[in-house]
Order: C-alpha cells, then structure tokens, then sequence
C-alpha cells in the first residue's frame, strides 16, 4: 500500500527510481513507494529531472509544480506535487496503476 500525504498545500508520495531503465514508466509499488523506472541516468541531475517531468505529465501539472522533497541524491524519494488536491491524484494514480492500493 502506498500512502500519499497533503502536507502545506503538496500532495507527498514516496517513489522507488530506478534509472537507465530501457523505457520511462510506471512500474507497480515496491516497499511502499510507487515504483517508476527512468531511460535517463542518474548523471547531471538527468534522472531526477526526467523524474519530475514524468510525474507532472501524469498529474496534469507543470512540471515547475513537481519538487523532489526528499531523496535528492538517492533512488528512495519523497515527491511533492503542488497546485492538485490529494483525491485527484490519488485518481490519476489509480487509472495508471490499477493493482495498488493507495491511502491517505
């Protein structure tokens, strides 16, 4: 089960990267987190950026919206997402991964 949170007006959730991965998607939850696979390297801050754009591509924001909170340096993130409400994304994540559990 992944848990999302609504803290000072960003919807928080825990996400698992792995980079250099031979395509950008979704995954699946792993440990809690929601698991994203990156094509981009963790190089140059390329996999965190690529990281953010996808999640702000999913969650209908810009990806100016999208900051990594913690984690910045490591596969085990925390993203926070301004400018949507904690039920909207936790719709938008369940149309895109139907098999996990999310919580508030």
């Amino acid at each position: 089960m992944v848990r999302l949170q609504d803290k000072n007006g960003a919807v928080c959730i825990p996400f698992k990267v792995q980079p250099r991965s031979s395509r950008s998607s979704f995954s699946g939850e792993f440990q809690g987190s929601i698991k994203v696979n990156l094509k981009a390297p963790p190089v140059d801050d390329a996999a965190n950026t690529e990281c953010r754009k996808l999640i702000a591509k999913i969650m209908g924001v810009p990806p100016s919206r999208v900051r990594i909170v913690a984690g910045h340096a490591s596969r085990t993130k925390k993203i926070g997402i301004e400018g949507i409400k904690l039920a909207e994304a936790m719709e938008k994540l369940r149309d895109i991964l139907p098999d996990v559990e999310f919580s508030s």
